[in-house]
């Protein structure tokens, strides 16, 4: 069996939403299930940065991985797959695009939970990869009536809405003021690297769903503290990891319920149209390896494994 080395370019011709979504949302019910293995994150110190590593292991799809990345600027992360049935490598990808697809697909899977049923207007505060892979995915759970997007340079909101319209067939205006971008909406995506929080907890709307992607912590946070006091549920992807950050969260832990848990009924989410959601993204550790799992799947499903990147083989003998 040969191994696939998948690049960014890859990622974006073979994953689309729908796959990334389901790979996701079955994680997470694994997850809570027991059936996903996926330690907290390890941290190594660099000096000018951390070495970050995660592990998961998915008993129902017989896959085990691992993600490396490190929180130097421009550096790549790695993720690489095997099978657990015969320990033999399958893929491995480099680059950033899956990291961001998954943490989009996280993303939509909240709002498939938490947010009001029927088509959507959403509001993006950030115009970078992350936002626009949240509107990637999201588009997967529910329709987009409208997007409105802010940034703090205007020059790229307006190209982030460009390219929603032209790639993505959504109806898209950037604002200026970022009170524009969230009053009114369905829902709001907060996608900033702001250790400040860029908007007011007044400014949402009774019915709105949050995620909240950047910095969340009580020294730097994108979203205010206030912002747990007009919500009426609170939600994250994993307890564990929010519990295990090093320092204390600017949104209330022991309020927050685990996405997982609403997924397979365990849990109550939202109840009610008017009520406010919010959804702090942590990202699930073993998530990135679920995804990349269903990218291999989809390479070899299109029998599109030959171009869809470089084969090396697989074998020789195992260490013992």
């Amino acid at each position: 069996m040969s191994v696939l080395l998948l690049n960014d370019d890859a990622v974006r011709t073979h994953l689309d939403a729908p796959t990334a979504v389901r790979a996701v949302r079955d994680a997470l019910v694994a997850a809570h299930g027991g059936v996903l293995h996926a330690p907290p994150r390890i941290r190594a110190d660099l000096g000018d940065g951390h070495l970050v590593f995660t592990a998961g292991h998915l008993r129902t799809e017989k896959l085990f991985g691992f993600r490396a990345y490190d929180t130097l600027v421009g550096a790549e992360q790695l993720v690489a797959v095997w099978g657990s049935d015969d320990g033999r490598l399958r893929a491995v990808v480099h680059g950033d695009e899956l990291g961001a697809r998954r943490t989009g697909a996280i993303g939509a899977v909240a709002v498939d939970a938490a947010a009001r049923p029927g088509p959507i207007r959403l509001g993006l505060v950030g115009a970078g990869t992350h936002a626009w892979t949240q509107l990637w995915a999201i588009r997967a759970v529910r329709q987009v009536r409208e997007v409105t997007v802010v940034a703090r340079r205007p020059e790229r909101a307006e190209a982030f809405a460009r390219q929603a319209a032209e790639e993505l067939g959504v109806r898209a205006r950037a604002v200026r003021a970022v009170e524009e971008a969230v009053r009114d909406h369905d829902v709001v995506v907060v996608a900033t690297n702001s250790t400040v929080p860029v908007l007011d907890a007044d400014w949402i709307a009774p019915g709105t769903h949050v995620t909240t992607l950047g910095p969340k912590t009580v020294a730097r946070h994108e979203v205010p503290a206030a912002l747990a006091d007009r919500a009426d549920v609170l939600l994250t992807d994993s307890l564990a990891q929010a519990v295990g950050y090093p320092e204390p969260h600017v949104l209330p832990v022991e309020r927050m319920i685990d996405l997982g848990a609403v997924l397979a009924g365990a849990s109550t989410g939202r109840t009610g149209p008017d009520e406010i959601t919010v959804f702090c993204s942590v990202g699930l550790a073993g998530t990135e390896v679920a995804v990349a799992a269903a990218l291999w799947e989809a390479v070899h499903r299109s029998h599109g494994a030959p171009s869809a990147g470089v084969q090396f083989p697989s074998g020789g003998t195992r260490g013992t």
